[in-house]
């Protein structure tokens, strides 16, 4: 097993850190988080979302992260490793990451190609480029190619190496337009003011449920990210420890993230006194495009470094998805690492076309091929984002809170102290904060959790209206069925084909390839 660990998992901590950070950036990082915080009462918005992070985000990353370590298996080895029972757990775990792969990989693709396009007017291509379906597979195979190569290459050879390149390249860049964008003048503090002006009276209960939801999801929780990533590690990864560096990191990323855009897009309207959208993908896609494009030539390669940082973030978070998918093949069917990978990566990109036409529909204003009244790539993302990763995150905190030791007496299921013993004889320890996780991840972090599953759902089944009344959405009560058809469907599946049956383990893909090699011997 030793062996196995030093060919497939991560050589160092710093490799695991990083590679976990790169998971967690991604681009909501650098286009929902700064939205959400100017949207919700500034700084008000970013002291419950730090709050956020440490109550629920922390505690469900060490939760996964151990939960994985203490495996050495793919997610749904690792559950069942917990109770045989839970390993549905695993398997759901599993199939989120490929559907968020499905239209991912395309929003990648579209970073590759605003990058590319920096010299000329990106301003300009939004309408044509996502039109144009040929262009947009082609940058989507691109961007693609570029995870399945570091993915092909393994966990430590190919996952932590370009980890340690590219996360520091990232935050480099970072740092330097933030730097630029405070520099540009005119409007950059109202711009500051926008974004970090405290005001509790804006924050209301949905910035509440938007700064917990944020912390969750800014975390690649509840996806079987962590677990994957957590099964690579050594005894010399202390969980607690690796949590909060990739929380800080993380968390500095997206609050930087807002000091480029809002100082740079307030100049631009204060320059030219044009409106423009501050949130989503027309913030990312062309608001921003805007702005660098009235910059001049300086413009132009704050836009090349903007939109590179930019597929950095898709790219690691894109790896990671594509690893845990990947990871679950090879050890339960045996396959190597190659042929695993195309087979993850080659469904993916078919899926991928029809959601890039709807897309390509939704953006240029024609309400064609949608999905409950949804394009596709915003159908996708309401059943996995909002729907089936908080419950994936939920059944994280159950298996861990609930399910590790042997209560001698009933009373101890209930006992937080009986779950920080028991979890320091298996093999956690959070130090001095033990018995304050133990309460956090049987108790607390559960609800809040469920809070944000149950909001989430309420969201979208009864939506506000232009009025700010909600109403009853029959399409919205579809995506939900939807995805609770999927967590059915993950369940059934593995209590008929896995629940009986070796579900693999990390030393497994070693034996794959010492096999090999004997045969070509």
């Amino acid at each position: 097993m030793e062996n196995a660990k030093k060919r497939n998992g991560f050589a160092s901590g710093l490799g695991f850190i990083l590679a976990a950070a790169g998971s967690a950036i991604g681009l909501g990082n650098l286009w929902s988080f700064p939205y959400k915080t100017s949207a919700n009462g500034g700084a008000a918005f970013v002291l419950l979302y730090v709050i956020s992070v440490i109550v629920i985000g922390s505690v469900v990353m060490i939760a996964e992260i151990y939960i994985g370590k203490r495996s050495q298996g793919n997610p749904v080895t690792a559950y069942k490793n917990i109770k045989k029972g839970l390993g549905w757990l695993g398997l759901f775990a599993v199939i989120i990451p490929l559907f968020i792969l499905c239209y991912y990989s395309i929003l990648g693709g579209y970073t590759v190609k605003f990058t590319l396009n920096s010299f000329n007017k990106n301003s300009e291509i939004l309408s044509s480029f996502t039109g144009n379906i040929p262009e947009v597979i082609m940058y989507t195979a691109i961007f693609m190619i570029l995870a399945l190569t570091v993915v092909m290459a393994g966990v430590k050879n190919g996952i932590e190496k370009v980890s340690k390149i590219l996360m520091p390249a990232l935050f480099i860049i970072l740092v330097a337009i933030a730097v630029y964008s405070l520099c540009l003048g005119e409007g950059v503090a109202e711009g500051l003011d926008y974004y970090l002006n405290p005001d509790f009276s804006a924050l209301g209960f949905k910035g509440v449920l938007a700064a917990m939801g944020q912390a969750f999801f800014s975390l690649s929780l509840g996806m079987g990210i962590m677990v994957s990533y957590g099964s690579y590690t050594g005894k010399e990864v202390n969980v607690g420890k690796s949590v909060l560096m990739i929380c800080i990191f993380d968390t500095l990323v997206a609050l930087l993230a807002g000091l480029a855009i809002f100082p740079a897009l307030y100049h631009y309207q204060a320059v030219s006194g044009e409106s423009l959208s501050d949130h989503g993908l027309l913030l990312l896609f062309s608001s921003l495009p805007l702005v660098f494009d009235n910059l001049g030539a300086i413009g132009q390669i704050v836009s090349f470094l903007f939109f590179g940082m930019v597929v950095i973030a898709a790219l690691t978070s894109v790896i990671s998805l594509l690893e845990v998918v990947t990871q679950f093949i090879i050890q339960k069917f045996r396959v190597n690492r190659k042929k695993s990978i195309c087979i993850v990566a080659t469904f993916c990109f078919l899926v991928s076309v029809p959601v890039s036409i709807s897309l390509g529909f939704s953006i240029n204003g024609k309400d064609m091929m949608t999905l409950c009244g949804q394009n596709w790539l915003d159908f996708f993302d309401m059943v996995t984002n909002t729907v089936l990763m908080p419950l994936c995150a939920f059944g994280s905190c159950v298996a861990l809170g609930w399910f590790i030791g042997k209560p001698k007496k009933k009373s101890d299921i209930f006992n937080p102290r009986f779950l920080h013993l028991a979890l320091e004889e298996d093999g956690l320890s959070v130090g001095f904060l033990g018995s304050v996780f133990a309460v956090m991840v049987k108790y607390i972090t559960p609800l809040l959790i469920l809070l944000v599953e149950i909001f989430g759902v309420v969201d979208i089944i009864f939506p506000e209206n232009a009025a700010g009344i909600r109403v009853f959405d029959l399409n919205g009560l579809g995506i939900v069925l939807t995805a609770y058809a999927l967590l059915l469907v993950a369940i059934v599946v593995y209590f008929v084909f896995f629940v009986n049956k070796e579900t693999g383990y990390n030393s497994d893909e070693h034996n794959l390839l010492k096999e090999k090699e004997s045969t070509a011997d």
